[in-house]
């Protein structure tokens, strides 16, 4: 299901660029770069190293959590476990507020786009963070709600299910009733844990699956941002910081799928598919780096549209799926120095990932 929800999210992307590419060549505007330190032969070469720094950085922080089958330190629940999600939380968060929003707002905000529409005379970017922060909200809870809906009635169906013929089970499996008759400890009494286990992890499905969206809608702009730019001294410190912002970002993903319990097919499926899409967004930028300039009416719209959106959507998965369910727990707030720890080590993702904004 996964992989499948994978592709169509895919598609749909493709579809987008596809519908926007045409108006970003052909539209004009009397802004442009100042030609000075362009160097196309450099600038590739660069961006040839950066498509698998960043590869193997996403496929890296992904993975991560996933050694908790290995290292029982790592396994979801654990004390460390919890620090390196609430790490990831906050590289998330810093990665909305100090990276994506910004940069919606000054796309959006560009002299280029003075007279040619009201893009300027409203803080549109704030707006759509907004719009994109709700739309999430009720994505989340309406599957969420359909979900858990449907495993109540796949529990009902199993509770109706007509008991076996007597003397067709074993003896241990009786319960003896007042009258005298016997029974199974089939129905609610068996099932009573199951609606907890699997709400949680209906939860945790849906978490990991909204969130790679946003992820994956900003990796993709970033890649071709990167790709698109003939300036080595602008690609050269974008190498390593966005491979750290892959890693980061591929931990907190990848500690979500792995709560999740998908399938191993879908853990690599959800993995791989974080993993290439700043990498294929870079390639995207080399090709149409010929035709293809960021101070075009349209092509800023587009970047700041989006990357609004995606503001939108980390801020709120942040905040209320990754850090909120941990904080708000009665494990943490019994334990001082847990919650000590994970509190440190949110502050520490959210600074870490904003200094990278001085390069970024």
């Amino acid at each position: 299901m996964a992989a499948h929800k994978a592709g169509k999210l895919a598609a749909a992307l493709i579809l987008l660029l596809a519908v926007a590419l045409p108006d970003l060549v052909a539209a004009e505007c009397d802004c442009s770069d100042d030609a000075a330190g362009r160097d196309k032969a450099r600038a590739l070469r660069l961006k040839i190293i950066a498509i698998f720094c960043v590869l193997l950085g996403g496929a890296a922080g992904a993975a991560v959590p996933s050694l908790g089958r290995r290292f029982p330190a790592l396994r979801p629940g654990t004390g460390l476990f919890l620090a390196v999600k609430a790490f990831a939380g906050g590289v998330i968060l810093a990665t909305a507020l100090v990276h994506i929003l910004p940069a919606a707002f000054d796309a959006l905000g560009s002299p280029c786009l003075a007279g040619r529409g009201p893009w300027r005379e409203f803080p549109f970017a704030g707006a759509v963070a907004m719009l994109a922060a709700i739309a999430t909200l009720v994505v989340d809870t309406v599957a969420t709600g359909y979900f858990r809906r449907t495993v109540a009635r796949k529990a009902a169906a199993v509770v109706d299910e007509p008991p076996p013929e007597p003397g067709n089970h074993c003896d241990g499996d009786d319960l003896e009733a007042p009258d005298g008759h016997h029974g199974h400890a089939h129905g609610m009494s068996a099932l009573a844990p199951a609606p907890a286990a699997g709400d949680d992890l209906v939860r945790h499905r849906v978490v990991s699956q909204v969130l790679e969206l946003g992820v994956v809608v900003h990796s993709l702009i970033i890649g071709m941002s990167l790709g698109a730019s003939d300036f080595p001294s602008t690609v050269r410190p974008l190498v390593p910081a966005l491979t750290f912002h892959q890693l980061f970002e591929g931990i907190g993903l990848g500690g979500c799928i792995v709560q999740a319990k998908f399938r191993l097919k879908s853990v690599v499926a959800m993995a791989l598919f974080f993993s290439l899409t700043t990498p294929v967004g870079v390639a995207v930028g080399i090709a149409i780096s010929s035709v293809y300039d960021e101070t075009i009416p349209t092509a800023l719209v587009v970047q700041g549209l989006l990357e609004a959106a995606a503001a939108g959507i980390l801020v709120y998965m942040a905040l209320v799926d990754i850090l909120a369910e941990d904080f708000m727990s009665s494990r943490v707030q019994s334990r001082a120095r847990l919650q000590l720890a994970l509190n440190a080590s949110l502050l520490l993702g959210a600074g870490v990932m904003s200094m990278l904004a001085i390069w970024a």
